[in-house]
């Protein structure tokens, strides 16, 4: 099956790319170039997460972070200067890790290749590979982004809240150019990965502000939230609970099954309830359908990673991920 949906992803059309700039992004972009540049990359993520497997969603989750914040420039890697607090710095992504192990990857890429990958595109391919090494599934990625040189924390507020509900998801979807469907198919990645007890504290003992311990989610399942309070005090900023209890490092379909039993982690997993169409998605896929939820994310990703790309001659081509030229 795995082998049947490659084939089937790999031959996922243009028609997802949009507009002038990322029309110039190719499947082949550094075939003269940089002709071993998948292998390379794939190479150095089975070693990283051979050693750490954990990365695998802090991957996928910097390359979406990227993305909803001017575009997939590989904006939210470069470091905080003296004179300016970077995205990475900003409160939404004090959480994110792996960018050493990026780094790792960009210099293996700049021995073979100087001054040619951008560190945008290696983010795209170590989320794709991070997916698939998950046993989830893969896509070409499609290639040819320029880094940006700005980067500014007060931008992640276009980020998608954990605590928001359906219109505020919609809208912040919407203007990226993603629709209900991407919505419900990329909130999918929740399937791997962790979440700190501090995310999900107010669920718990203080949605309303009443900070009372019967102010709680109703939309939550009531022994789901005995169970997340017996690993999560209402203080606790370092304990991690596992986004897809029992399978959390494994990229699968059972995230679906946890928002229609409403044991989801965030609200914003169980707001996917409030809609019919983002509801039918989750309940179908809560019951099978795998290899169809793969190809929707597949296609999904590919849309995503091409939101406002820097090509041709904007932006530049980093050296070092962390710091502009």
């Amino acid at each position: 099956m795995r082998n049947i949906l490659a084939v089937l992803i790999t031959m996922v059309p243009c028609f997802f790319l949009f507009g002038t700039t990322t029309a110039q992004l190719s499947v082949d972009y550094y075939s003269e170039t940089c002709p071993n540049v998948e292998d390379i990359v794939r190479d150095e993520m089975i070693k990283i997460l051979s050693v750490a497997p954990s990365l695998a969603a802090p991957f996928l989750r910097m390359h979406f972070h990227d993305c909803f914040v001017r575009g997939c420039d590989g904006s939210v890697l470069l470091d905080s200067t003296k004179s300016n607090v970077a995205e990475k710095d900003a409160p939404p992504n004090r959480s994110l890790r792996g960018f050493g192990a990026i780094e790792r990857v960009k210099e293996k890429l700049e021995a073979a290749c100087p001054n040619t990958v951008s560190c945008a595109d290696v983010l795209a391919l170590m989320a794709r590979d991070a997916v698939w090494l998950s046993k989830g599934p893969t896509w070409r990625v499609w290639l040819g982004r320029r880094d940006g040189r700005l980067s500014l924390a007060d931008e992640t507020n276009e980020l998608p809240p954990h605590q928001a509900n359906l219109t505020e998801l919609i809208d912040i979807y919407a203007a990226k150019g993603l629709d209900l469907k991407d919505l419900v198919v990329l909130s999918g990645a929740h399937t791997i990965g962790t979440a700190y007890c501090s995310t999900i504290s107010n669920r718990l003992y203080n949605f309303t502000g009443q900070n009372n311990l019967n102010d709680v989610d109703p939309f939550m399942d009531p022994k789901y939230i005995t169970k997340l309070r017996s690993k999560c005090s209402q203080t606790d900023n370092k304990t991690l609970i596992e986004m897809d209890p029992g399978s959390y490092k494994t990229f699968d379909n059972s995230y679906y099954k946890y928002v229609a039993k409403r044991r989801s982690a965030f609200h914003s997993d169980w707001a996917l309830l409030t809609n019919s169409f983002t509801r039918a998605y989750v309940l179908k896929h809560a019951n099978g359908f795998e290899s169809e939820f793969f190809q929707d994310f597949a296609q999904s990703m590919i849309k995503m990673g091409n939101v406002s790309v820097l090509t041709g001659n904007q932006g530049e081509i980093r050296k070092k991920c962390y710091i502009v030229n």
